[in-house]
């Protein structure tokens, strides 16, 4: 299954590239949501055999595992290793207070928002699974819109920020998704003490962690001058760090954000070669391009085993509006007002708010939820947010960035 679902991939990645020629994670997605409508109208037309085989192929996948306890480790090690840590220091507050405040507002935000809407389309939630919700939805995927910074020639600082945020953002969302998961199934509020202590564990444990697992990649890099055993090096860095911070009970994607941070600043700086540099870089951006391929290739065809009514799609329209709400007042306003204090370019705020786009983490993170009578109904509207996020704002970022930001490319 896994080798099929490789060829797949890498069947859609090239119909992509040779024909519709859309940014990678979008245009990959797009044809496996073509691919998923296609297997969903034979279906009704009485040929079921694209969309059983659809179906039983989802069927040996375990996607909120994959992701979380796989493929997530490598994704942000590969965004954290090109991040310059002098530009993260300078953009500092702004970064913090959009992946730490901002993640946290948003979640509230959605979560009270979502409770208070959906009566009005026929889908009422009770406020814990909103609050749930809030949170799974809280964590930014850049990688569409970082990359088109990249070719635009936007100001570097903006995609520092977006990158950064980003970052930070996914293992912060998962915490408190945790914390929101656990007041839903126990329908009862945790004291403080207990959220602060989870959030100290996890996030500060985290960063510490992935900074000491940094300390020693870096002492074994800058013992050897050798690429391949440097490659393997951050490889092991990657699972086998992910994996202990997990027994840890720390927060395996902060620590693997610090990780790639310190290995991308002070290993480049001082462990490893010019040779050495660029064999890690090209490897770990081949395996993030790969990986990320693959993750949205999944996501398109998670369509065919969804359950889909008006109901539901109402109550994901409702969810979108309510998601693009929450991203303008914590992340929009405060950026507004950084972009008159902090330096960032004009057009910031409206780029930041419009391309905080969800992803794969949001969706393992509504899979993972234990059986419940709405477990199938955060599903379902998660997977059409994600949809839309990707798709149509994903698709409509690069004209916004071209007519507000100061673009040389």
């Amino acid at each position: 299954m896994i080798s099929i679902v490789l060829a797949i991939t890498a069947l859609i990645a090239w119909l992509n590239a040779r024909f519709l020629k859309l940014p990678s994670t979008i245009g990959v997605m797009a044809a496996a949501l073509m691919l998923s409508a296609a297997a969903l109208l034979l279906d009704r037309l009485g040929l079921d055999a694209p969309h059983a085989f659809g179906a039983k192929l989802l069927g040996t996948f375990d996607f909120s595992e994959v992701l979380m306890q796989g493929m997530l480790s490598v994704l942000l090690f590969a965004g954290a290793l090109q991040v310059d840590l002098r530009e993260l220091a300078a953009y500092r507050w702004q970064i913090a207070l959009l992946a730490f405040g901002g993640t946290v507002a948003a979640a509230l935000l959605v979560g009270f928002g979502l409770h208070a809407i959906l009566p009005y389309v026929g889908l009422p939630l009770p406020l814990g699974y909103c609050l749930v919700f809030g949170a799974l939805i809280a964590p930014t995927d850049p990688i569409s819109v970082t990359g088109l910074l990249r070719k635009l020639g936007a100001p570097h600082n903006l995609e520092t920020v977006i990158s950064g945020e980003s970052l930070f953002n996914d293992g912060v969302g998962i915490v408190v998704f945790v914390v929101m998961a656990e007041l839903a199934a126990s329908h009862q509020v945790p004291a403080a003490g207990d959220v602060v202590l989870l959030l100290l564990r996890e996030a500060g444990g985290g960063i510490l962690f992935g900074v000491a697992l940094g300390f020693v990649s870096y002492i074994l890099l800058a013992s050897i001058d050798s690429y391949q055993e440097e490659v393997l090096i951050t490889v092991a860095t990657v699972l086998g760090g992910y994996a202990l911070a997990h027994r840890l009970g720390v927060s395996g994607p902060l620590a693997m954000v610090a990780t790639g941070i310190l290995i991308g600043n002070l290993g480049r700086q001082h462990a490893m070669s010019s040779k050495t540099e660029e064999h890690v870089d090209q490897f770990w951006e081949l395996l993030d391009g790969i990986f990320n391929a693959i993750l949205f290739v999944l996501i398109g065809f998670e369509a065919m085993v969804l359950p889909l009514s008006a109901t539901l799609l109402a109550g994901g329209a409702a969810a979108i509006i309510v998601t693009l709400v929450a991203r303008l007042l914590t992340a929009g306003l405060p950026v507004a007002w950084f972009q008159r204090h902090g330096g960032l370019p004009k057009g910031a705020w409206q780029v930041l708010t419009w391309g905080g786009l969800r992803g794969g983490i949001s969706v393992a993170l509504a899979l993972s939820l234990p059986a419940s009578p709405y477990r199938d109904i955060l599903v379902t509207v998660t997977y059409e947010v994600v949809v839309f996020s990707i798709l149509v704002q994903g698709m409509t970022t690069g004209p916004l960035v071209r007519r507000l930001v100061p673009c040389t490319g």
